[in-house]
């Protein structure tokens, strides 16, 4: 298990690496520049903030420099927010964008588990038609359509829960949010377990599980429930990262102070370092995720190291 480990670890160093050389040179070529929204900026200040920022070096050496520093876990100042560094307005914004994710993936697995499983034990019944129904609704509407809908029924018309804003940090602030991120993946975990779940219980080992005259709920928990979850874990780890790493528009939409406002306004004012820092934190946390996952994967299924 170890030597698999190193080895799916040592495979993700060339995905960040060639994650942040791509980064690095897509934000450079982009039209525009840290420097332009400044209210006209004489020749010879613009070449001195470009000299601070060492924007006048060659690219390859601005590479390097970067690389440098990020070794050092340093990602820089920001060009727009003078008095902080890159790393200061990550750690600002995520832990507010990883409360939603987080709440949010664990709402889908639990739910998402227990649809699918209850579709499949139903089978080609009236149950199992309205789960995969709504599940398919789940798929086909963004988010950012639901988004706005549940805040005009339960905050504008039921008044049941706030509009927006984070407030003192509470639950009613946050099932919003939460939900309007889950929906999706919701559905998908269910369609995910379903499938599974309907040629789990269809193998041999179920049927003599059964047929031992063991409970319908010993069975599944204990013999059926494991390998029925493993195209659902496979999907967990960048669905994780996806959702707490997606959650801007959700963000925006419900004026809650995540990383995604950084990354947003980072694009807009050119801010290169800031921009770098969050796609980059966002990249390390995707593999991380897969990394996890892939573990994960070799312990439920021992078949996978080979």
């Amino acid at each position: 298990m170890i030597r698999y480990a190193i080895q799916r670890f040592l495979g993700a160093i060339p995905t960040l690496l060639i994650l942040i050389a791509l980064a690095f040179i897509m934000i450079r070529v982009a039209p525009g520049g840290p420097f332009d929204a400044e209210k006209q900026l004489l020749p010879e200040i613009e070449a001195n903030l470009r000299a601070a920022y060492h924007l006048d070096e060659p690219l390859v050496q601005q590479f390097g420099r970067y690389l440098y520093a990020l070794i050092q876990g340093d990602f820089g100042p920001s060009f727009q927010y003078r008095d902080h560094t890159v790393t200061e307005l990550i750690m600002d914004g995520f832990p507010v964008s990883l409360r939603l994710g987080g709440l949010a993936m664990l709402l889908a697995l639990i739910v998402g588990v227990s649809l699918g499983t209850l579709a499949a034990f139903r089978q080609n019944t009236p149950t199992d038609y309205t789960v995969m129904g709504v599940a398919m609704t789940g798929i086909s509407i963004p988010n950012f359509v639901m988004a706005p809908l549940m805040i005009l029924l339960f905050a504008v018309y039921l008044k049941w829960l706030p509009a927006g804003g984070l407030g003192d940090g509470g639950i009613a602030n946050l099932v919003l949010p939460v939900i309007a991120l889950a929906l999706p993946q919701i559905a998908y975990v269910a369609r995910l377990t379903r499938g599974s779940m309907i040629e789990v219980l269809r193998s041999n080992f179920i049927r003599t599980a059964s047929a031992q005259g063991l409970p319908m709920r010993t069975v599944i928990v204990q013999h059926a429930l494991k390998p029925a979850l493993l195209p659902v874990i496979s999907y967990i780890g960048p669905a994780t990262a996806a959702i707490i790493t997606g959650s801007v528009v959700i963000e925006q939409i419900f004026g809650v102070p995540g990383l995604g406002r950084y990354f947003v306004q980072g694009a807009l004012n050119r801010d290169y370092t800031l921009v770098m820092g969050v796609v980059v934190f966002y990249g390390v946390l995707i593999i991380s995720f897969n990394f996890l996952v892939d573990l994960l994967y070799g312990w439920l299924d021992p078949r996978v190291k080979y």
